[in-house]
Protein backbone atom coordinates (compact mmCIF):
# COMPACT_ATOMS: atom_id res chain seq x y z
CA UNK A 1 0.00 0.00 0.00
CA UNK A 2 1.00 3.49 -0.52
CA UNK A 3 0.14 6.47 1.55
CA UNK A 4 -0.02 10.18 0.38
CA UNK A 5 -1.10 13.43 2.64
CA UNK A 6 -3.03 16.41 2.05
CA UNK A 7 -2.75 19.36 4.39
CA UNK A 8 -6.06 21.66 4.02
CA UNK A 9 -8.07 24.84 6.32
CA UNK A 10 -11.60 24.81 5.31
CA UNK A 11 -13.38 27.94 6.55
CA UNK A 12 -16.69 27.87 8.94
CA UNK A 13 -19.50 29.66 7.62
CA UNK A 14 -19.36 31.67 10.88
CA UNK A 15 -17.20 31.86 13.97
CA UNK A 16 -17.17 28.83 15.56
CA UNK A 17 -16.83 29.25 19.72
CA UNK A 18 -17.03 26.95 22.46
CA UNK A 19 -16.11 27.97 26.38
CA UNK A 20 -12.48 27.48 25.44
CA UNK A 21 -11.73 29.10 21.88
CA UNK A 22 -13.02 30.38 18.76
CA UNK A 23 -12.50 29.21 15.66
CA UNK A 24 -12.45 30.54 12.11
CA UNK A 25 -11.20 27.48 10.14
CA UNK A 26 -10.88 24.02 10.59
CA UNK A 27 -7.57 22.15 9.55
CA UNK A 28 -7.71 18.95 8.41
CA UNK A 29 -5.88 16.04 7.16
CA UNK A 30 -6.81 14.01 4.62
CA UNK A 31 -5.08 10.48 3.84
CA UNK A 32 -4.82 8.79 0.92
CA UNK A 33 -4.40 5.22 0.80
CA UNK A 34 -3.76 3.34 -2.56
CA UNK A 35 -3.65 -0.86 -3.34
CA UNK A 36 -3.44 -2.46 -6.13
CA UNK A 37 -5.01 0.43 -7.74
CA UNK A 38 -7.51 0.87 -5.68
CA UNK A 39 -7.47 4.67 -4.04
CA UNK A 40 -9.04 5.72 -0.84
CA UNK A 41 -9.45 8.26 1.68
CA UNK A 42 -9.49 8.66 5.90
CA UNK A 43 -9.69 12.05 7.32
CA UNK A 44 -8.15 13.66 10.90
CA UNK A 45 -8.45 17.14 12.47
CA UNK A 46 -5.85 18.40 14.70
CA UNK A 47 -6.54 19.75 17.65
CA UNK A 48 -3.98 21.73 19.92
CA UNK A 49 -6.35 21.06 23.37
CA UNK A 50 -4.81 17.27 22.77
CA UNK A 51 -1.38 18.56 21.67
CA UNK A 52 -2.21 17.39 18.02
CA UNK A 53 -0.36 19.36 15.59
CA UNK A 54 -1.27 19.24 11.97
CA UNK A 55 2.28 19.11 11.20
CA UNK A 56 3.12 16.38 13.35
CA UNK A 57 0.15 14.44 12.25
CA UNK A 58 1.74 14.86 8.47
CA UNK A 59 5.26 13.95 9.72
CA UNK A 60 3.45 10.58 11.19
CA UNK A 61 1.84 9.79 8.89
CA UNK A 62 4.23 10.13 6.16
CA UNK A 63 6.36 7.94 8.31
CA UNK A 64 4.23 4.92 7.75
CA UNK A 65 5.37 3.92 4.71
CA UNK A 66 7.98 1.79 5.34
CA UNK A 67 5.09 0.02 7.60
CA UNK A 68 2.95 -0.27 4.79
CA UNK A 69 5.20 -1.77 2.38
CA UNK A 70 4.59 -4.58 1.47
CA UNK A 71 0.85 -5.01 2.73
CA UNK A 72 -2.21 -5.59 1.25
CA UNK A 73 -5.74 -5.06 2.10
CA UNK A 74 -6.80 -8.07 0.39
CA UNK A 75 -4.94 -10.23 2.98
CA UNK A 76 -5.59 -8.62 6.23
CA UNK A 77 -8.34 -6.26 7.60
CA UNK A 78 -8.70 -2.89 8.98
CA UNK A 79 -8.63 -3.98 12.36
CA UNK A 80 -5.60 -5.98 11.80
CA UNK A 81 -3.32 -3.39 9.82
CA UNK A 82 -4.43 -0.53 12.86
CA UNK A 83 -2.77 -3.75 15.11
CA UNK A 84 0.36 -3.93 12.84
CA UNK A 85 1.06 -0.19 12.78
CA UNK A 86 -0.71 1.29 16.14
CA UNK A 87 3.32 1.17 18.08
CA UNK A 88 4.49 3.17 15.15
CA UNK A 89 1.54 5.90 16.10
CA UNK A 90 2.26 6.01 19.58
CA UNK A 91 0.64 8.97 21.34
CA UNK A 92 -0.62 10.41 17.91
CA UNK A 93 -3.62 8.80 17.98
CA UNK A 94 -5.08 12.02 15.82
CA UNK A 95 -3.22 10.37 13.04
CA UNK A 96 -3.51 6.80 13.49
CA UNK A 97 -7.41 7.65 12.98
CA UNK A 98 -6.68 8.97 9.36
CA UNK A 99 -4.95 5.93 8.44
CA UNK A 100 -7.81 3.79 10.08
CA UNK A 101 -10.61 5.63 7.93
CA UNK A 102 -9.16 5.42 4.61
CA UNK A 103 -8.04 1.71 5.75
CA UNK A 104 -12.22 1.05 6.06
CA UNK A 105 -12.89 3.17 2.74
CA UNK A 106 -9.90 1.30 0.76
CA UNK A 107 -11.79 -2.18 2.18
CA UNK A 108 -15.03 -1.61 1.48
CA UNK A 109 -13.78 -0.50 -2.47
CA UNK A 110 -12.04 -3.58 -2.57
CA UNK A 111 -14.85 -5.77 -1.56
CA UNK A 112 -17.72 -4.02 -3.66
CA UNK A 113 -19.94 -3.12 -0.83
CA UNK A 114 -20.86 -0.28 1.79
CA UNK A 115 -18.74 0.05 4.82
CA UNK A 116 -21.80 -0.53 7.05
CA UNK A 117 -22.77 -3.63 5.00
CA UNK A 118 -19.09 -5.51 5.67
CA UNK A 119 -19.79 -4.33 9.78
CA UNK A 120 -23.32 -6.01 9.16
CA UNK A 121 -25.02 -2.53 10.17
CA UNK A 122 -28.72 -1.47 8.76
CA UNK A 123 -28.82 2.41 7.67
CA UNK A 124 -32.48 1.77 6.90
CA UNK A 125 -33.82 3.20 9.80
CA UNK A 126 -33.70 6.72 10.47
CA UNK A 127 -30.18 8.16 11.88
CA UNK A 128 -30.48 11.61 12.91
CA UNK A 129 -27.83 14.18 13.96
CA UNK A 130 -28.11 16.70 16.02
CA UNK A 131 -26.98 20.50 14.68
CA UNK A 132 -24.66 22.10 16.94
CA UNK A 133 -25.32 25.87 17.96
CA UNK A 134 -21.81 27.63 18.79
CA UNK A 135 -21.16 30.36 21.56
CA UNK A 136 -22.30 33.81 20.76
CA UNK A 137 -24.53 36.77 21.54
CA UNK A 138 -28.15 35.33 22.45
CA UNK A 139 -29.64 37.05 19.57
CA UNK A 140 -27.50 35.76 17.31
CA UNK A 141 -27.78 31.93 18.58
CA UNK A 142 -31.51 32.52 17.66
CA UNK A 143 -30.42 33.40 13.92
CA UNK A 144 -27.80 30.40 13.67
CA UNK A 145 -31.06 27.93 14.66
CA UNK A 146 -33.73 29.36 12.63
CA UNK A 147 -31.92 29.52 9.87
CA UNK A 148 -32.28 25.48 10.19
CA UNK A 149 -36.11 25.68 11.71
CA UNK A 150 -37.69 22.28 11.71
CA UNK A 151 -34.29 20.55 12.46
CA UNK A 152 -35.41 17.79 15.28
CA UNK A 153 -32.32 18.32 17.68
CA UNK A 154 -29.86 21.08 18.41
CA UNK A 155 -26.66 20.73 20.20
CA UNK A 156 -26.36 24.01 22.19
CA UNK A 157 -22.38 25.18 23.57
CA UNK A 158 -22.73 26.75 26.56
CA UNK A 159 -20.27 28.15 29.35
CA UNK A 160 -21.19 31.38 30.56
CA UNK A 161 -23.23 33.64 32.71
CA UNK A 162 -25.94 33.30 30.85
CA UNK A 163 -26.61 29.82 30.04
CA UNK A 164 -29.69 29.63 31.36
CA UNK A 165 -31.24 32.49 29.67
CA UNK A 166 -29.81 31.17 26.14
CA UNK A 167 -31.40 28.24 26.77
CA UNK A 168 -34.86 30.05 27.21
CA UNK A 169 -34.65 32.03 24.73
CA UNK A 170 -33.95 29.27 21.97
CA UNK A 171 -36.92 27.07 23.94
CA UNK A 172 -38.86 30.13 23.24
CA UNK A 173 -38.75 29.67 19.57
CA UNK A 174 -38.83 25.46 18.54
CA UNK A 175 -39.36 22.65 20.25
CA UNK A 176 -36.74 20.68 19.03
CA UNK A 177 -34.73 18.54 21.86
CA UNK A 178 -32.10 20.67 23.27
CA UNK A 179 -28.91 18.52 24.06
CA UNK A 180 -26.05 21.28 26.12
CA UNK A 181 -21.99 20.75 26.09
CA UNK A 182 -20.11 23.16 28.70
CA UNK A 183 -16.82 22.09 27.35
CA UNK A 184 -15.55 21.70 31.12
CA UNK A 185 -16.70 25.22 31.49
CA UNK A 186 -18.83 24.56 34.63
CA UNK A 187 -18.53 23.69 38.07
CA UNK A 188 -20.01 21.19 40.85
CA UNK A 189 -22.54 22.57 41.84
CA UNK A 190 -23.47 25.01 39.02
CA UNK A 191 -23.73 21.56 36.87
CA UNK A 192 -26.61 20.34 39.44
CA UNK A 193 -28.65 23.45 39.50
CA UNK A 194 -28.54 23.92 35.75
CA UNK A 195 -29.46 20.22 35.44
CA UNK A 196 -32.49 20.95 37.37
CA UNK A 197 -33.87 23.88 35.40
CA UNK A 198 -32.81 22.52 31.88
CA UNK A 199 -34.72 19.31 32.45
CA UNK A 200 -38.01 21.67 32.71
CA UNK A 201 -36.47 23.50 29.12
CA UNK A 202 -36.37 20.54 27.13
CA UNK A 203 -32.69 19.87 27.29
CA UNK A 204 -32.06 15.99 26.70
CA UNK A 205 -28.24 15.32 28.41
CA UNK A 206 -25.51 17.59 29.55
CA UNK A 207 -22.18 16.57 27.69
CA UNK A 208 -18.70 17.28 29.87
CA UNK A 209 -20.13 19.86 32.07
CA UNK A 210 -16.99 20.26 34.16
CA UNK A 211 -12.93 20.25 34.10
CA UNK A 212 -11.89 15.98 32.73
CA UNK A 213 -9.08 15.70 35.63
CA UNK A 214 -12.17 16.25 38.12
CA UNK A 215 -13.52 12.63 38.84
CA UNK A 216 -14.44 13.45 42.05
CA UNK A 217 -16.66 16.14 41.54
CA UNK A 218 -18.25 14.11 38.60
CA UNK A 219 -19.33 11.29 41.46
CA UNK A 220 -21.65 14.18 42.69
CA UNK A 221 -22.72 15.36 39.41
CA UNK A 222 -23.47 11.47 38.65
CA UNK A 223 -25.51 11.13 41.91
CA UNK A 224 -27.53 14.92 41.86
CA UNK A 225 -27.76 15.61 38.32
CA UNK A 226 -31.43 16.20 37.37
CA UNK A 227 -30.05 15.23 33.65
CA UNK A 228 -27.79 12.43 32.55
CA UNK A 229 -24.31 13.38 31.89
CA UNK A 230 -21.97 12.66 28.98
CA UNK A 231 -18.20 12.20 29.10
CA UNK A 232 -16.41 14.06 26.22
CA UNK A 233 -12.89 15.39 27.12
CA UNK A 234 -12.77 12.54 29.80
CA UNK A 235 -13.03 9.97 26.99
CA UNK A 236 -10.62 10.11 24.67
CA UNK A 237 -9.10 6.52 24.18
CA UNK A 238 -10.20 2.96 24.87
CA UNK A 239 -8.66 2.32 27.99
CA UNK A 240 -11.15 5.87 29.92
CA UNK A 241 -14.32 3.58 28.74
CA UNK A 242 -14.37 1.46 31.50
CA UNK A 243 -13.22 4.48 34.11
CA UNK A 244 -16.27 6.79 33.06
CA UNK A 245 -18.79 4.35 33.64
CA UNK A 246 -18.43 5.03 37.57
CA UNK A 247 -18.94 9.01 36.62
CA UNK A 248 -20.98 9.72 33.51
CA UNK A 249 -24.45 8.06 32.26
CA UNK A 250 -22.43 8.00 28.89
CA UNK A 251 -19.89 8.82 26.25
CA UNK A 252 -18.87 10.94 23.23
CA UNK A 253 -16.57 8.78 21.14
CA UNK A 254 -14.45 11.28 18.63
CA UNK A 255 -12.65 8.57 16.13
CA UNK A 256 -9.65 11.26 16.10
CA UNK A 257 -9.14 11.14 19.76
CA UNK A 258 -8.94 7.12 19.94
CA UNK A 259 -7.70 6.28 16.97
CA UNK A 260 -10.42 5.63 14.56
CA UNK A 261 -13.15 3.59 13.27
CA UNK A 262 -11.20 0.72 14.80
CA UNK A 263 -10.68 1.21 18.36
CA UNK A 264 -14.26 3.01 18.33
CA UNK A 265 -16.08 -0.36 17.96
CA UNK A 266 -13.94 -2.07 20.86
CA UNK A 267 -15.54 1.02 22.52
CA UNK A 268 -18.42 0.89 21.90
CA UNK A 269 -18.80 -2.77 22.48
CA UNK A 270 -17.04 -2.35 26.04
CA UNK A 271 -19.62 0.88 26.71
CA UNK A 272 -22.57 -1.78 25.26
CA UNK A 273 -21.17 -4.53 28.12
CA UNK A 274 -21.31 -1.29 31.09
CA UNK A 275 -24.51 -0.40 30.24
CA UNK A 276 -23.06 3.31 28.80
CA UNK A 277 -24.77 5.64 26.25
CA UNK A 278 -23.20 5.95 23.46
CA UNK A 279 -22.85 8.93 21.00
CA UNK A 280 -20.17 9.37 18.33
CA UNK A 281 -19.39 13.05 17.18
CA UNK A 282 -17.54 15.52 14.66
CA UNK A 283 -14.56 18.07 15.16
CA UNK A 284 -14.87 20.05 12.31
CA UNK A 285 -14.24 17.00 9.68
CA UNK A 286 -15.43 17.31 6.05
CA UNK A 287 -17.66 14.78 4.26
CA UNK A 288 -14.89 12.41 4.29
CA UNK A 289 -14.66 12.25 8.22
CA UNK A 290 -18.29 12.73 8.97
CA UNK A 291 -18.72 9.41 6.65
CA UNK A 292 -17.00 7.37 9.24
CA UNK A 293 -19.21 8.07 11.47
CA UNK A 294 -22.50 7.90 9.72
CA UNK A 295 -21.19 3.76 9.28
CA UNK A 296 -21.35 3.71 12.61
CA UNK A 297 -24.24 5.28 13.28
CA UNK A 298 -26.77 2.34 13.45
CA UNK A 299 -24.88 1.10 16.82
CA UNK A 300 -25.29 4.59 18.67
CA UNK A 301 -27.80 6.29 20.95
CA UNK A 302 -26.40 9.96 19.31
CA UNK A 303 -25.09 10.96 16.48
CA UNK A 304 -23.36 14.45 16.23
CA UNK A 305 -22.25 14.60 12.67
CA UNK A 306 -23.10 17.33 11.50
CA UNK A 307 -19.98 20.02 10.95
CA UNK A 308 -20.40 19.73 6.93
CA UNK A 309 -23.07 22.16 8.21
CA UNK A 310 -20.89 24.24 9.64
CA UNK A 311 -18.45 24.39 6.93
CA UNK A 312 -18.36 26.60 3.84
CA UNK A 313 -16.24 24.73 1.91
CA UNK A 314 -16.36 20.39 1.67
CA UNK A 315 -13.92 18.02 0.43
CA UNK A 316 -16.54 15.33 -0.96
CA UNK A 317 -19.60 14.57 -2.33
CA UNK A 318 -22.03 11.64 -0.57
CA UNK A 319 -23.61 11.76 2.22
CA UNK A 320 -26.43 14.67 3.00
CA UNK A 321 -29.44 15.36 5.52
CA UNK A 322 -32.45 15.70 4.96
CA UNK A 323 -34.19 17.94 8.25
CA UNK A 324 -31.21 16.16 9.90
CA UNK A 325 -31.96 12.79 9.28
CA UNK A 326 -28.58 10.70 7.20
CA UNK A 327 -29.23 10.17 3.70
CA UNK A 328 -26.54 7.27 2.19
CA UNK A 329 -24.90 5.89 -0.80
CA UNK A 330 -24.73 2.18 -1.97
CA UNK A 331 -21.38 3.34 -3.15
CA UNK A 332 -18.77 0.79 -1.72
CA UNK A 333 -16.47 1.88 0.91
CA UNK A 334 -17.42 4.86 3.04
CA UNK A 335 -19.72 5.92 -0.16
CA UNK A 336 -17.95 9.69 -0.92
CA UNK A 337 -16.30 11.14 -4.03
CA UNK A 338 -13.62 13.75 -3.39
CA UNK A 339 -13.93 17.00 -4.61
CA UNK A 340 -10.19 17.96 -4.34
Amino acid sequence: MKVKVHAFELGFINPFSISRETQLTSKTVVVELEDDGVVAYGETTPDSYYGQSQADIINVLEGAQDLLDGLSLRDITPDELWTLTHNHFGRFSFAQCGLDIAAYDLWGKLNDKPVYDLLGLDVKKPIITDYTIGLDEIAVMIQKMEKFAGWPVFKVKLGTNKDIDIIRALRERTEATFRVDANCAWGVEETIRNSIVMKELGVEFIEQPIPAENWEGMKEVLRKSALPVIADESCIVEADVDRCAGYFHGINIKLTKCGGMTPALRMIKKAKELGLKLMVGCMGESTIGISAIAHLAPLLDYVDMDSTLLLDEDLADGLTFDQGHAVYTSKPGLGFKTTF
